[in-house]
């Protein structure tokens, strides 16, 4: 096997298949090769010596006459010749940012020399592509490359690009061939697989949130165990008591049966970047981690998006409701408009009437401030709310940088602003009642994780 071919060009102005071809193959125009210049080197040659005298001109166009033959027929070839069978394996669900292989079988009928391109979606990472094959008559060839995701959605393999060389190599034909296949994007759910092995206080601890254990409180009966120290007189279970003849308590846990809404920002507030993937990208992951925690929990989960692209789930309990919230979500992408907090406000009011914590992510700024307190007033009535405004990593950047110059001091001292700004904006929530949470990216799902246990734990619902 040579070295990997330089990418194959698109096609274009593709022509008709051969008789007997399988309808799912295009074709272009053969093309010639460098190794035609080999070829047409000697009768450049010939040609000089029969115009300087030194050759009979018979003798040139006798090899010019054989060089068009091989030409023709090198040409013919590569055109009859049959279209490899390829096969693709690989999953039909992908995970954002997550690198997974993607198996190709090349079946041929002769021998053939060709270089091969499977046709990707656009923009994703690759690596081990293109692939130079050379093909013995009947033998199959199989190789893996690699894709990693960076972007959500539903996205289509379009077939499978060959360049099949002709058997002397002076032509090559690019071809397309293979049924297109459609794949799913989804965020990245591994975290989610993770806690699966876990109970929920260990997969809180996981993510960074600092949970507070709390013992013999709360309102629904969990176990009977040994009194300990520091339990109160009212945990005491004085029947079993006499039965086991030492202080046996009663253990409750938090209330289960409540309800998490979470509210997330599709406007051009989360289209930001901080890294490769978008804040929107890192809003939903949190959102899946908190999500799976509280259904762990026994809480019913719903989601609504609005701003952009709108969704809405009804929440719903059981661990196995995490699949419909990812097939709500996977496919949502930030949209460059304005996101209307009250509209949003009013449509969880219509639809949401039972009493819940409402966590609504987005990236604050202090021009939204008139929209987003009418909002969360109309909320608060009825539901306890609590805001994440995402943070800009470039903004710390900005001042944790040296300053030894103008410019920048100035982009330091607008970065200081805009903060300040930003944290009078946090105030005027919080004033309402509002718990507010002023995260980066990489604290999102710990923040949010945190502050719903804190909710469960102080029985604030």
């Amino acid at each position: 096997m040579s070295s990997a071919p330089p990418p194959l060009p698109a096609l274009a102005g593709a022509a008709p298949a051969a008789p007997g071809e399988r309808a799912s193959a295009r074709r272009t125009w053969p093309r010639p090769s460098l190794r035609l210049g080999w070829l047409a080197l000697p009768c450049a040659l010939l040609g000089l010596a029969a115009s300087a005298g030194r050759l009979s001109p018979q003798w040139w166009q006798l090899a010019v006459l054989i060089a068009v033959a091989l030409l023709a027929l090198d040409l013919w070839r590569v055109w009859r010749a049959p279209t490899p069978r390829v096969q693709r394996r690989m999953h039909d669900t992908w995970a954002i940012g997550v690198e997974r292989p993607v198996s190709l079988q090349i079946d041929s009928e002769r021998r053939q020399r060709l270089d091969v391109f499977d046709l990707h979606p656009g923009g994703w990472a690759m690596r081990d592509l293109p692939r130079r094959l050379d093909l013995k008559p009947g033998e199959s060839a199989g190789f893996d490359y690699h894709l990693r995701a960076n972007s959500r959605g539903d996205f289509q393999f379009d077939g499978t690009q060959l360049r099949l060389h002709s058997p002397w190599g002076l032509w090559w034909q690019s071809r397309a061939t293979g049924a297109p296949q459609r794949v799913r994007v989804f965020p990245n759910f591994a975290p989610l697989a993770k806690f699966a092995m876990f109970s929920a206080e260990q997969a809180s601890r996981l993510v960074g949130a600092h949970v507070k254990r709390r013992r013999g409180e709360g309102t629904d009966f969990h176990q009977m165990r040994e009194y300990r120290v520091g339990d109160s007189l009212r945990q005491i279970d004085w029947k079993a008591t006499a039965r086991a003849r030492r202080l046996i308590s009663r253990e409750y846990q938090d209330e289960r049966n409540q309800q998490l809404v979470l509210m997330l920002d599709t406007g051009r507030r989360l289209m930001a970047r901080d890294g490769e993937l978008s804040h929107f990208d890192h809003v939903l992951d949190a959102a899946l981690v908190v999500s799976y925690l509280a259904l762990r929990q026994g809480d019913g989960v719903g989601l609504l998006a609005s701003g952009g692209q709108s969704r809405w789930v009804p929440p719903q309990r059981g661990v196995g409701a995490i699949d419909n919230l990812l097939r709500a979500s996977y496919a949502l992408q930030p949209q460059p408009v304005a996101t209307d907090f009250l509209a949003a406000a009013t449509e969880l009011s219509l639809r949401q009437h039972r009493r819940s914590l409402v966590m609504l992510v987005t990236n604050l700024r202090d021009e939204d401030m008139d929209d987003l307190l009418a909002a969360v007033r109309m909320l608060r009535a009825r539901h306890l709310v609590c805001v994440a405004s995402l943070r800009e990593g470039s903004l710390d950047e900005a001042l944790d940088e040296e300053v030894d110059d103008l410019s920048g001091a100035i982009r330091a001292g607008a970065a200081a602003q805009y903060l300040e700004h930003r944290a009078q904006a946090h105030e005027a929530l919080r004033s309402q009642g509002v718990m507010v949470l002023d995260v980066a990216c990489d604290q999102l799902a710990a923040s949010l994780v945190e502050k719903y246990l804190a909710v469960k734990r102080d029985r604030l619902l």
